[in-house]
């Protein structure tokens, strides 16, 4: 029997959150029998595209979803699964409120398998927000299976009254823990690395967008070097506002102490150089980067934005977006000197384990397939 091609609906296969999380599940599932495939919305190549075609998947392009050439989009998509109806019965959209416009798409042409996921808890105000506002509204009418990496996240998309429905899943966003397992001797490897050896590390990991609020970071950060010249700030990712970012940075002389280091693919080694993991976010649909934070035993300062569901341990804590940057400043300084620990059980035994949930979810797509 030839495997099920689950077709992934996404904006762009970097190394992102939602991303990373699809290429672990996509690891260990038994791909003899479930198969992913990729449906982006941009033209130029991502940062797994080289494995997904080395794993077995396939990629296919859609123009992105731009106000000023809507017709243009709607009509590339209506074309696509068109073209793609006897292909897949099993269609698993990732564009949070926008994900209704592939699976209407996908329900004109009869794929009787639609599933939206919602990964984030809020967006903010912009140009798409008419669009947004009218996709989410029309979205329930053509899911049959609506999937969040929260509580918080599901109740954005679909509402308090959906979150208890049969077709409503919480899907953990799962990591291989035991690469995270906390070890003196990485720690001391990434450290001379980065020529750090000597440095008190504040780390974050994430797209430079809004919504990860790196300005208010730079400001966090400036406050701990005032108190403590031997701290340096580690960002790890890239996005539309990096340009801006590093500006800032030069603005407040602070270039020499903080590190841009890129998209990365040795995470789970490069986390453990950290001392504190701080995370200001705007908002999250979970923060996947606060639980590989946590599984490396990184004590973790995040913002009220981060769910729940996020806290799996006890070196995670709150912090108020309300508060100054000296306040977090100095919250931050409170964990300086936390010892790092093994926290691999607490997090295999929240459900977090990457093995078990691609097993779940493989069982899943089995399941309804046969339906």
């Amino acid at each position: 029997m030839e495997a099920i091609r689950i077709l992934h609906v996404v904006t762009k296969m970097d190394a992102a959150g939602l991303e990373t999380l699809l290429m672990n599940i996509y690891r260990n599932i038994d791909r003899n029998k479930i198969q992913f495939d990729f449906l982006t919305h941009r033209s130029t190549e991502g940062f797994y595209d080289k494995e997904i075609k080395e794993l077995g998947g396939h990629i296919y392009h859609v123009p992105p979803i731009n106000p000023l050439k809507h017709n243009e989009y709607l009509s590339a998509l209506d074309g696509f699964f068109w073209n793609k109806r006897h292909e897949y019965k099993i269609v698993h959209s990732h564009i949070n409120t926008f994900s209704m416009y592939p699976l209407r798409a996908a329900q004109k042409v009869g794929i009787p398998i639609r599933i939206a996921h919602s990964h984030i808890a809020n967006v903010p105000l912009g140009l798409k927000t008419p669009f947004r506002l009218y996709a989410k509204w029309k979205l329930k009418k053509y899911t049959t299976y609506n999937f969040a990496c929260s509580i918080e996240a599901g109740k954005y998309l679909f509402g308090t009254k959906a979150i208890v429905l049969d077709n409503f899943k919480v899907v953990n966003n799962a990591i291989d823990s035991k690469r995270y397992i906390y070890s003196k001797e990485i720690e001391k490897k990434i450290k001379k690395q980065l020529d750090l050896d000597n440095s008190f590390i504040l780390g974050h990991i994430g797209r430079f967008t809004k919504q990860k609020n790196h300005t208010f970071l730079i400001e966090i950060f400036k406050e701990v070097y005032k108190n403590n010249p031997s701290a340096r700030l580690v960002l790890v990712g890239e996005g539309e506002l990096e340009d801006e970012i590093k500006q800032q940075v030069v603005k407040n002389d602070l270039e020499k102490v903080v590190l841009f280091l890129g998209v990365k693919d040795n995470i789970s080694e490069l986390i453990q150089a950290f001392d504190v993991f701080v995370l200001p976010s705007l908002f999250e649909g979970l923060g996947i980067v606060a639980i590989e934070a946590q599984a490396a035993g990184i004590p973790c300062l995040v913002s009220e934005a981060v769910p729940n569901e996020a806290y799996l341990t006890d070196i995670i804590y709150s912090q108020s977006l309300k508060d100054d940057a000296n306040k977090w400043s100095n919250a931050v300084l409170k964990l300086k000197n936390k010892k790092k620990i093994n926290t691999s059980m607490q997090i295999l035994s929240s459900g977090y384990d990457i093995k078990e949930e691609s097993k779940k979810l493989q069982s899943f797509y089995e399941k309804v397939y046969e339906s």
